[in-house]
């Protein structure tokens, strides 16, 4: 996302959307009340006709949907503000679908998670994607890296048999399967796995794509599963390779608090609970699922008051494993500097 110009003080800011990720960053800064700008179109009607008509409008925002399978944010408000006036009805209900390339002005009271949101989106516009693939001699797991989560694609399979006399012949055909699902990917390709399975496909596209082979990053997980995945970020591996940072941070710190939670360490979880250790200042670290923070104003209070101690404060998205794990403990959980009685 670029930042076209942003004033706290005035509640204003103008945003330019780059990439798909941006589109998942406005959902977490957009909420119910706020006054957004930006082009559209207008059915209008003349006589018996209708025509489509440009127009930039301001709604006074009630409903945000972020919908992954069409690229598109939906905003839907009444109308406060439009021209030219010919075509646009004060009061009368529109939604703006906001895409990559469009431009929006947002007005709202920024809070300061909000900024930290729309800081960070402006510099992982810069990262790189990667494209995974966790691969045995049975099975290949596709997936894309994404600063919300990793969104997995198709499963390839071998379907030949060891004991077959076409095994070798099935496996080039898997082999040849895994090679078309990356070979026009304008990402970095990671290619993991155990075994030699890994090794065996780049001698086979490097006789096929040698381009290709030349981009191609390896390295080894013990199982050709999701689960493979999760090694790869616990390791650090994406953000050597890209430069990722939140998802691997993410997962690390959910585990650490389970580790500490299971031989009763300073960590806490449930709103009442951890509301009590932000109150005392005995908290350090916040960590916060990214859909509660949006939708509850109490959630929303805590963040701004561990901000005011000086707590670290992390939220996880609600689309990874780490943010699914905490949404098994409440959506909040924290890391105490000292126990409260």
């Amino acid at each position: 996302m670029k930042i076209l110009f942003f004033d706290r003080k005035q509640g204003i800011a103008k945003v330019l959307v780059e990439t798909f990720e941006d589109l998942w960053h406005l959902e977490n800064i957009l909420e119910s009340g706020d006054k957004v700008s930006s082009s559209s179109i207008r059915t209008v009607k003349f006589g018996d006709k209708e025509e489509k008509k440009h127009v930039f409008i301001t709604l006074l925002l009630e409903e945000v949907e972020f919908s992954k399978s069409v690229n598109r944010l939906r905003l839907r408000g009444k109308i406060v503000y439009g021209t030219p006036e010919d075509f646009v009805q004060l009061g009368r209900y529109h939604t703006l679908d906001i895409q990559q390339n469009d431009k929006l002005q947002i007005e709202k009271e920024w809070k300061s998670f909000h900024i930290k949101r729309l800081k960070d989106s402006e510099k992982e516009s810069k990262r790189e994607l990667v494209s995974i693939v966790v691969m045995d001699e049975e099975k290949a797991i596709t997936a894309l890296l994404r600063s919300y989560g990793v969104e997995y694609g198709p499963e390839i399979r071998n379907y030949g048999s060891k004991r077959s006399e076409d095994y070798e012949k099935q496996t080039q055909q898997y082999y040849g399967d895994i090679l078309k699902h990356i070979e026009n990917s304008k990402n970095k390709i990671l290619i993991a796995g155990p075994g030699f399975a890994k090794e065996n496909f780049l001698k086979f596209v490097k006789t096929r794509n040698p381009e290709l082979s030349s981009k191609l990053l390896t390295d080894s997980c013990s199982y050709a599963e999701r689960s493979g995945v999760n090694e790869l970020m616990k390791r650090g591996v994406f953000e050597r390779i890209s430069g990722e940072q939140r998802l691997e941070a993410e997962s690390q710190v959910i585990e650490e608090f389970i580790t500490e939670l299971n031989k009763g360490g300073l960590v806490i979880y449930g709103f009442e609970e951890v509301k009590k250790s932000v109150v005392s200042g005995a908290v350090s670290h916040l960590l916060v699922l990214d859909e509660l923070l949006r939708k509850d104003k109490n959630i929303q209070s805590l963040v701004e008051q561990c901000n005011s101690f000086g707590s670290k404060i992390s939220i996880l998205s609600k689309e990874g494993d780490p943010g699914i794990k905490l949404q098994g403990f409440g959506g909040v959980v924290a890391f105490l500097r000292f126990k409260i009685h």
